[in-house]
């Protein structure tokens, strides 16, 4: 078992060489600008009808958005972030009690992206949680620290409901019944990725985790608020986006692309690292239900030029998208259009 942890607490002089990148595929920092006109969204407004045209225009030019005012209650936002580090700073030999190679536990903490399947690894940590139903896997998360199940439990309802809500708007903004998406997608399911990039010595030969889309129909990002380090391709360019206070980063993922027939775009993204300091993120993500048909909405397709993408379940997209490499560079959407 790879039990080679980055959050041991060692600090790295230069970049060990299985996170050495290939000229190729490097992340060229200096030529990654900030991305102008971010769109932050915000939910408290009365004003319903802007928020719908501003969800819709983020997911058709940007792909995601920025949300303040989401009402997940900021001091549960503060204790997940507290309880994230607190838990990456736990003695390497509590957090190895914990660790797996295997992506079918349901929780486990694992280094980089797939460490027996890859040749080059990403310079990450990460706890990954399955969590809905809650009473479902409550029971098999950390236990230390002491308060990590009580103040997850929280943060988890907190967030599940307001990507509900999301998906309500996003239906609304395509000119759907509200209820559409969430009808479709069934009783979705609810993971977590807690991640940890340690400060690192090298980072323009390495990534935290290197550019893809989303499998899943939603994800919900809690960016570090202090330390940036997410990007997005906008125009064919990597972009940084930096953290806004007290807001949630919205990612459209491949199943809202699929059901909107092309109309709302998947964001493409990547993480880098830093040199000087460590960054915490955690990103909740919404699926569909195994069972779910995505399939373009009809009044959509109507007056279009027909279906882009052939119907399929999700699990049969979900086996597709890991059965590939993750530094693949075609969208794994473009395997289910229509010919």
């Amino acid at each position: 078992m790879n039990t080679k942890m980055l959050s041991s607490g060692i600090r790295y002089s230069t970049l060990p060489k299985n996170y050495i990148r290939p000229e190729s595929e490097r992340p060229r920092l200096s030529e990654v600008s900030e991305c102008q006109n971010v769109p932050v969204i915000d939910l408290g407004s009365h004003n319903r009808i802007q928020i719908l045209q501003q969800i819709g225009d983020a997911c058709k030019c940007y792909g995601f958005f920025q949300v303040i005012n989401h009402g997940v209650p900021l001091e549960i936002v503060k204790e997940m972030e507290e309880v994230a580090y607190e838990f990456f700073k736990l003695p390497m030999e509590e957090k190895l009690k914990l660790y797996s190679d295997d992506p079918s536990r349901t929780m486990r903490l694992s280094t980089s992206f797939n460490v027996n399947k890859e040749t080059v690894h990403n310079w990450r940590d990460y706890l990954r949680l399955h969590c809905y139903p809650l009473d479902k896997y409550v029971s098999e998360w950390p236990s230390n620290p002491p308060t990590f199940k009580e103040i997850v439990t929280k943060y988890c309802k907190e967030v599940r409901e307001l990507g509900f809500r999301i998906e309500e708007q996003i239906s609304e903004s395509l000119d759907l019944e509200k209820d559409y998406m969430k009808n479709v997608l069934g009783e979705q399911g609810q993971h977590m990725a807690v991640n940890y990039y340690p400060a690192c010595p090298e980072p323009e030969l390495t990534y935290g985790l290197p550019g893809r889309t989303d499998p899943n129909a939603l994800t919900i990002l809690l960016q570090d608020q202090n330390v940036a380090g997410l990007q997005v391709l906008k125009d064919g360019k990597w972009v940084s986006v930096n953290p806004y206070p007290d807001a949630f980063v919205i990612n459209i993922g491949d199943q809202l692309q699929a059901l909107s027939n092309g109309i709302y775009k998947s964001v493409w993204h990547r993480a880098v690292v830093n040199v000087d300091e460590p960054r915490l993120s955690v990103a909740s993500f919404l699926c569909p239900c195994d069972e779910a048909l995505i399939s373009p909405a009809k009044l959509i397709t109507e007056d279009r030029t027909g279906a882009i993408y052939r119907g399929y379940t999700y699990a049969e997209y979900y086996k597709k998208f890991w059965s590939r490499d993750l530094v693949e560079k075609e969208h794994c959407l473009e395997l289910f259009k229509n010919n």
